[in-house]
């Protein structure tokens, strides 16, 4: 219990840094920048691991001088395994570098439902560290969960780690990404080290009328640990 509440502090302690960071540089910086949009996806997949089918998943952010905070949610209409999730992100980016803490909660409608209620064998909250640099043709990440509601199959934390290299290309003049990535041990992702998600996706303008185009995505998505594929489509707005 009691590493629970440090973590709870910890993250808490995070977000707020964070915020107060962005809003004491937003004073003195030239400009300070919010975000506001919506993904509508056929399906969710996240890493390669199926979370639930048709979902709104809206963002909210705002970031100044290398600090950002974003609350990202989704909610699912065709019996998800995540029937609603609410994320919060505190980051902060200098050049290709990113180092960033994730507070995720999910919500399955009829169980408990208590989006403060950090006890160990109860809460719904993940916490997540993450670090990530982007060197223009490539960019690799390593995420790992620290506390929460992540435990291994005997009930001991498991630390769940996802580690990703994803390299944006073009082809017949659309942009494209290949996502690789893989879990060291067994967690969230798999029972040991595998290659969890391979992810093409595709990224176009689709024009409505003469000066209004909307940005769509096409994913496949393989999961070989899991024998699964998926084929996503979604529009952002």
């Amino acid at each position: 219990m009691k590493k629970i509440l440090e973590s709870k502090k910890f993250v808490l302690g995070a977000l707020l840094l964070s915020l107060g960071l962005v809003l004491s540089t937003s004073r003195t910086a030239a400009q300070t920048e919010v975000s506001v949009g919506a993904d509508l996806v056929s399906s969710y997949v996240w890493r390669g691991v199926y979370c639930g089918g048709v979902s709104i998943q809206p963002s909210l952010g705002v970031s100044a001088g290398g600090f950002s905070l974003t609350a990202w949610g989704s909610v699912g209409y065709t019996s998800p395994l995540y029937t609603e999730e609410f994320d919060f992100t505190a980051g902060y980016s200098i050049g290709g570098l990113s180092l960033a803490i994730t507070d995720y909660w999910f919500l399955n409608y009829g169980d408990e439902n208590d989006y403060f209620n950090y006890k160990s064998e109860e809460t719904s909250h993940m916490f997540e560290g993450s670090l990530s640099y982007d060197f223009g043709a490539l960019a690799l990440s390593w995420n790992t969960f620290f506390g929460g509601a992540d435990f291994n199959a005997e009930g001991k934390r498991a630390n769940s780690t996802y580690i990703s290299a994803v390299a944006p290309f073009k082809l017949g003049g659309v942009d494209m990404s290949l996502e690789l990535g893989i879990t060291p041990w067994e967690g969230l992702y798999a029972d040991k080290f595998n290659l969890v998600n391979i992810d093409i996706t595709g990224t176009k303008e689709i024009k409505v009328t003469d000066s209004f185009t909307i940005p769509a995505f096409s994913k496949v998505v393989l999961n070989p640990a899991a024998k699964e594929t998926h084929f996503v489509f979604g529009v952002s707005f």
